[in-house]
């Protein structure tokens, strides 16, 4: 490359620098920078060109802050995330197990670009990928794409959906699927496409578990169940997206619950005091197994009041769980 050229990249050449290597407990002086220049890029300089690129990174708007004194410098204060944020977003990527561990580590190299080498040190000491339960599905990243873009242009989509086998293989169901996709849903750590089928109506299908995704050329089933407000409302009222029966349920709860209330069914949940120790709310959900299983598993602090209809349902599933042990046990002492 002429050397005229490289004069041109030079100031883009002190941005990156600073980026990459300026802290406040490590300002880089600006001999630093001319031996950078010179060493990796073959451009020399003085000191005065170098403090004339650096106001004009700083009138272009980088907060440049310069710390004057033997042992000053330069480093960029305010960048496009700050640390906590960082920090946050790469516990998302970690705990998303619809991530798989290739793709994580990309993702959170790239956010460490964001940041200077010395914080960068400290975010991937205590970066744990290996030993977490991740997709094994590589295309996720293209199936979510495919499916914005579908919603994008309101058409539906085909699909292979499968299963894991035990030996760790994808076992494909038989038929491709068609549907018409409407949002995309997190939920225990999972992605979910929420949509209109034409076998089985508003159902969710797990991202990871979908691949050789296609536009089709017609246009989305109209499914005022997912439309608007109403796909927030739906997916508020699943639980880990199994679907069930709509119902209007009542509970009542020990006050040690409070918390569980709030994070899963939101602040604005009324929450009625029954007596010292307890609380009773109303709350509209699709009745599942999964459902079901929530409220037994905080055993005598909660309990279902309302519909009976539900109450039955948590009464059976109850005494299936009891005769299988006991059957089991049966089965030891013979």
């Amino acid at each position: 490359m002429p050397k005229s050229d490289n004069q041109k990249l030079k100031i883009f050449y002190i941005l990156d620098y600073l980026k990459n290597n300026s802290h406040q407990a490590h300002p880089v002086r600006a001999s630093e920078l001319l031996s950078m220049l010179e060493s990796q890029h073959n451009i020399v300089c003085d000191r005065k060109t170098v403090y004339s690129d650096i106001r004009a990174l700083q009138d272009y708007g980088v907060d440049i802050v310069s710390i004057p004194g033997k042992n000053g410098g330069y480093y960029i204060a305010s960048r496009n995330f700050e640390l906590p944020e960082l920090k946050l977003l790469m516990d998302a990527v970690l705990s998303s197990k619809y991530l798989t561990e290739k793709k994580s580590r990309e993702l959170i190299e790239k956010l460490c670009k964001e940041c200077s080498v010395y914080d960068a040190r400290l975010m991937r000491r205590d970066v744990l990928v290996s030993g977490r339960v991740k997709s094994m599905n590589e295309t996720i990243y293209y199936n979510v794409d495919a499916i914005q873009e579908a919603i994008a242009q309101n058409r539906q989509i085909t699909f292979r959906y499968f299963d894991w086998g035990m030996d760790g293989k994808r076992v494909y169901r038989e038929k491709s699927y068609l549907a018409s996709p409407y949002g995309l849903c997190q939920d225990n750590e999972n992605c979910y496409l929420l949509a209109h089928s034409p076998r089985h109506g508003v159902t969710s299908y797990r991202v990871d578990r979908m691949s050789d995704i296609a536009l089709t050329k017609e246009p989305r089933t109209p499914c005022p169940e997912l439309t608007g407000k109403a796909l927030q409302q739906h997916a508020n009222r699943l639980f880990q997206m199994f679907a069930g029966e709509p119902a209007t349920v009542k509970l009542r709860f020990h006050k040690s619950l409070t918390n569980v209330v709030m994070d899963r069914f939101g602040r604005d949940t009324m929450l009625i005091p029954d007596g010292e120790e307890h609380f009773v709310f109303t709350v509209n959900v699709d009745v599942s197994p999964m459902f079901l299983s929530w409220v037994i598993g905080f055993g005598s602090k909660a309990r279902i009041l309302y519909p009976q209809s539900v109450i039955d349902a948590c009464r059976e599933l109850c005494h299936e769980a009891s005769d299988q042990y006991s059957c089991a046990e049966k089965e030891e002492n013979t």
